[in-house]
């Protein structure tokens, strides 16, 4: 994404889906769109995701920035792999292993069987590397410098959690959850029920509310937008961001 020709020109605005790459923090994706927009747009996110998941990242361009607060909250969807026998100090297989356990004989049936019992409004620890914070630093800084992670709670909510095909010792899943849901989490504690610990292998964020994946735009298909192409997908966005506001009110 080259930077554009930065002349004087009205402010850019709205809303663009994008599909994040695996590898890429939430912060590099709002680096790289604002690399491509007049110098000293705002771009932030509403949600971020893991730079080993890939999926549904939106971006709010210019004056809509000031919307973030309002578009926090929002239910999602996810789909992807948890990988059983393994357990990671981050939750998911980037992380360093901290133990590796015989995977049980189990079927379809009962890790759908343990998915059921999670269903509901839930308290569960945020993972030692995230976000969260307490006392105004993020849990992650206390892990990486070998300090004690405090537990911090996080409630959220399943509302579906379906496992979808098993290839032990990977299980395929789709999972719909409120905001603020560590799918790392959820998998540690579906390893602690089936007695083996288990991790996030692969995760992909499909769905935020009424946005879908197969409406965002690619890292390809970005790369070769030039400035009016991308002021008129922002500006065509307009109606879609004020629809889903007035439905969250």
């Amino acid at each position: 994404m080259s930077a554009p020709d930065n002349g004087a020109r009205p402010h850019v605005s709205g809303m663009m889906l994008f599909d994040k790459p695996e590898g890429w923090t939430s912060h590099d994706a709002v680096a790289a769109f604002r690399r491509m927009l007049p110098a000293g747009t705002k771009v932030g996110h509403c949600g971020t995701l893991d730079p080993l998941a890939t999926g549904l990242l939106i971006l709010l361009v210019g004056p809509c920035t000031r919307l973030q607060a309002r578009m926090q909250g929002l239910d999602k969807v996810y789909a992807g792999k948890i990988r059983l026998g393994i357990s990671t100090d981050t939750g998911d297989v980037t992380g360093k292993v901290l133990e590796t356990r015989p995977v049980p004989p189990v079927d379809l049936a009962r890790i759908q069987s343990c998915l059921d019992g999670l269903r509901g409004t839930l308290d569960i620890p945020a993972p030692a590397y995230s976000a969260v914070k307490h006392k105004g630093k993020a849990l992650y800084k206390y892990a990486r410098a070998g300090i004690a992670v405090p537990v911090k709670p996080r409630t959220c909510t399943v509302y579906a959690w379906s496992a979808i095909s098993l290839a032990s010792p990977d299980f395929e899943h789709r999972l719909t959850c409120s905001s603020g849901t560590y799918v790392r989490s959820l998998a540690e504690v579906v390893g602690q029920k089936l007695g083996c610990g288990a991790t996030v292998l692969t995760l992909r964020r499909e769905r935020i509310a009424g946005f879908r994946i197969e409406d965002a735009l690619t890292l390809e298909a970005a790369k070769r937008l030039d400035l009016p192409s991308l002021r008129c997908l922002l500006t065509s966005s307009l109606p879609r961001l004020g629809e889903a506001l007035a439905a969250k009110s």
